[in-house]
């Protein structure tokens, strides 16, 4: 099995708990010192919009969406130990139901269309 930095492997476990805010961290610490990697931006920018997302933020989500779906697809079918078509059908299914709108104060958040969950697992 290859090996991966620890907080590639962090990141699945705070992705799969729904802790979008560490994921973003994670992810972060580790494209800072490779700035070139763009499969780590794409899932750092999937985190961001699910986050914002939560937060009512809803033009933000659909622009992390769209860049993560843009950096990401060029690494499909399989890179660094995800199976990225699951994740971009997600991407895909959640700009499909993501409203036309801008934002939404944080207690009407729960108005929005739910965004269902992703699970992802590093496999060999």
């Amino acid at each position: 099995m290859e090996s991966y930095p620890m907080e590639y492997y962090t990141f699945f476990i705070s992705f799969n708990e729904g802790d979008y805010y560490t994921c973003h961290d994670l992810l972060e610490e580790m494209w800072m010192t490779d700035k070139g990697n763009l499969f780590l931006k794409g899932l750092l920018q999937l985190s961001v919009a699910i986050y914002h997302y939560e937060y009512g933020n809803v033009k933000g989500a659909r622009s992390m969406l769209e860049a993560a779906y843009r950096y990401l697809t060029p690494y499909s079918p399989f890179h660094w130990g995800l199976k990225l078509e699951p994740v971009l059908a997600y991407i895909e299914y959640a700009q499909a139901i993501i409203p036309p709108i801008d934002k939404v104060p944080f207690s009407e958040v729960g108005t929005l269309p739910k965004l269902p969950r992703l699970y992802i697992n590093i496999e060999n």
